[in-house]
């Protein structure tokens, strides 16, 4: 029972993670460089709160798309109390407007109620979701829409590269692109309707405007911590397709500067990250099972855990060097997995002793 339950099950496991994830290095999609000028009108939509450090750089790099004659920025302050509100209004561009936020309502969460009100006065045929610390290529969204209308879906969330601050953060960003990565195939997900195997990311996400407002946006979801999967879960549901699509080459995404700030927004999500309190037990048992026993069990002579670890190290690198993102942190897996376990528990603890904030508000 001992050899089924931390030697073969885990095994088992790695070998069909390995599988996928080398399907997905071979086959996940890229955006193209077309050069194809989008001829409807597209909306950048970026809500702000507090990011005075990002505001200045965000603009400019949704300002600097090219191939879009008719694009629309609007950028939202959801009640700053830094300066963003001023260096957003230095910019002069007739393409660019910027909204001044309200009081939340009651029974919204605050992100979902920024991208809600942007998403209502935007006129653009295409909806594009982009979060503040994104920098894009000049041609990302041009580029991402033209592989959307390629394979006539209504959605895709093209994934930014991401960038790390710090080496603590370095032992656990990378786990946010691995853990798709490793798991579901892509390519052949691309077409599902399934909404329990929905991959998406809030950082830049396009969806056609038609789809977006039949499924009443971010109305539906107003109270959504993880608004990106939640919103892709719901088009899912009424009939709309879409994917995540490797966008490293066009956009990359510094979300937290230090561990500190990876700390603060990883506790106020992971909570609800898994779908409820036993998918979280569920997911510890099965990242403590492939992740973390077999390292231990290696560490012990043990000969098939050591092949199990390296089979996981393998899935680690193949994922950070397909989306280009940290690779020298794969060899310090089963230490990244234990501060994600570590998070994810605190995470569940105080979000039931009702203690998780994020940027002033209760989640």
């Amino acid at each position: 029972m001992f050899y089924f339950i931390f030697i073969w099950a885990p095994t088992a496991f790695i070998t069909l993670m390995l599988i996928i994830t080398t399907y997905n290095f071979f086959t996940i999609r890229r955006p193209r460089q077309t050069d194809k000028s989008i001829s409807q009108k597209v909306s950048i939509l970026i809500p702000m709160r507090n990011e005075q450090h990002n505001a200045q750089d965000s603009v400019s790099s949704a300002l600097s798309q090219k191939l879009l004659p008719k694009l629309e920025i609007i950028v939202r302050d959801d009640q700053s109390t830094d300066k963003t509100l001023s260096i957003l209004q230095q910019f002069s561009d007739n393409r660019l407007s910027v909204q001044t936020g309200n009081l939340l309502p009651s029974g919204w969460l605050g992100k979902p109620y920024a991208m809600a009100e942007l998403a209502n006065a935007a006129q653009g045929e295409y909806l594009i979701f982009l979060d503040a610390d994104v920098r894009l290529t000049p041609n990302a969204v041009a580029d991402s829409i033209s592989l959307l209308e390629e394979l006539n879906l209504d959605y895709l969330s093209p994934y930014p590269r991401q960038l790390v601050g710090d080496w603590l953060s370095g032992l656990v960003q990378p786990l946010l692109q691995w853990s798709w990565f490793s798991t579901l195939p892509i390519r052949g997900n691309e077409r599902s309707l399934r909404r329990s195997i929905v991959v998406a990311n809030g950082q830049f996400f396009i969806v056609r405007r038609s789809a977006y407002f039949a499924v009443a946006g971010h109305s539906s979801i107003r109270s959504e911590v993880i608004d990106d999967l939640e919103l892709a879960r719901l088009l899912r549901r009424n009939g709309y397709r879409g994917s995540v699509v490797d966008g490293s080459s066009i956009a990359t995404c510094l979300m937290y500067e230090n561990f500190n700030q990876l700390l603060e927004g990883y506790l106020k999500s992971q909570w609800r990250a898994f779908g409820s309190i036993s998918g979280a037990i569920f997911a510890i048992l099965f990242l403590t099972l492939t992740s973390i026993a077999p390292a231990v069990l290696a560490i012990s002579g043990n000969i098939w855990a050591a092949v199990a670890t390296f089979g996981i190290i393998i899935t680690r690198l193949l994922a950070a060097w397909k989306t280009r993102s940290i690779a020298w942190s794969s060899f310090l897996h089963p230490l990244s997995i234990s501060i994600w376990i570590f998070i994810i528990i605190s995470s569940l603890v105080l979000k039931q002793r009702g203690k998780l904030f994020w940027r002033g508000r209760p989640i």
